[in-house]
């Protein structure tokens, strides 16, 4: 059943694309009509000097050119962003620049149509850019947070601390990074949850991309079981397992017992992946030594209630009570100096 959620986002997503068709195929009329505009209205028309762009000889119609400035500039700069997202389906490193740098174009364009806008509109340009400046150092004084974000975001991407497509963690949050804009920075993690951060809060990154992943494994054994026999097993099929887990880059290796357990003895191995394929790899390593343990009669332990009858302890005689005595005197004398040296320290 499809929840309302879906269906509104179904919608959003339909209308969206026909704003965007329409609007391509707008531009493509435009762009017809300013190619072939001197076949269709004469090269001296009124209407085709306010179509074209460039024209700067005689008069022209103010809301035609500013039409013209809209579809000319943004559509531009839509084709550049598009021949962009195009390029990084062949790029493996490096995204986070053109990334980058579509986002730059995206408010590029909006700002050098405004720019043109105003100039058809006979504002003076000029002035405007100085007061601009001047507005700009005003309000960059109050925008510290903005300017500190965008600056951040520069050095991510030209010092390459990340890059799109690498799996980080910050601030306890493990995602894939997905985009890197000029203010921040989007991450999802393996449930398609999303987290946007501003740049500049990205200060203790760790890059889980940048270097192979170390994957442990740890089964038990019980105790009955001969560790020599296991092991011996294990060298002989060590490399079976490398072989059925295609994702393994290094390993898996044996490193020896880690722990003895309440039930049994556990055998470590660990293994070398990409981070992307950490999980699955963990995974595998399980059912991998499960399925060689099970065949050559190796036991894996379990919890167990084991209900022992009461034990029958001798009694102590008058001699053993006497060694006793002596023996704990003797060490209580021996070790004196010892005792109070340690509780000193």
């Amino acid at each position: 059943m499809i929840t309302f959620k879906e269906k509104s986002e179904k919608t959003q997503k339909i209308v969206g694309t026909a704003v965007t068709v329409i609007l391509l195929c707008l531009a493509a009329v435009y762009f017809i009509l300013l190619i072939g505009g001197p076949w269709f209205f004469g090269k001296d028309s009124r209407f085709y000097r306010s179509l074209n762009p460039f024209s700067g000889a005689g008069d022209y119609i103010k809301w035609i050119r500013i039409i013209s400035y809209a579809f000319f500039f943004i559509t531009v700069g839509y084709l550049i962003r598009l021949f962009i997202s195009w390029a990084l389906t062949f790029i493996k490193k490096g995204k986070a620049v053109f990334n980058l740098l579509s986002s730059f174009i995206k408010y590029l364009s909006v700002l050098v149509f405004l720019f043109f806008a105003l100039r058809a509109l006979n504002v003076d340009t000029a002035t405007l850019l100085a007061g601009i400046g001047i507005l700009s150092l005003i309000v960059g004084l109050g925008a510290q947070p903005l300017i500190e974000d965008i600056i951040s975001g520069l050095f991510i991407v030209f010092e390459n601390v990340f890059d799109v497509g690498d799996i980080i963690i910050v601030d306890g949050f493990r995602g894939t990074v997905r985009e890197i804009g000029i203010r921040t920075t989007r991450l999802e993690d393996t449930s398609g949850n999303f987290k946007i951060m501003n740049n500049s809060d990205l200060r203790t990154v760790i890059n889980l991309t940048d270097h192979l992943t170390l994957v442990p494994c740890e089964v038990q054994i019980e105790y009955g079981e001969s560790i020599e026999r296991v092991e011996a097993i294990i060298k002989d099929h060590i490399e079976e397992i490398s072989k059925a887990i295609p994702d393994i880059v290094e390993g898996p290796f044996y490193k020896g017992v880690s722990e003895l357990g309440a039930s049994g003895v556990a055998l470590k191995f660990v293994a070398r992946c990409e981070e992307a394929n950490r999980f699955q790899v963990e995974r595998d390593m399980n059912r991998q030594f499960k399925l060689l343990f099970d065949a050559h009669g190796i036991s894996i332990p379990f919890t167990q209630v084991v209900i022992h009858q009461p034990t029958t302890f001798d009694r102590a005689d008058e001699a053993d009570k006497r060694k006793s005595q002596e023996f704990v005197e003797s060490q209580r004398d021996n070790s004196a100096d010892a005792a109070d040296n340690d509780y000193r320290g």
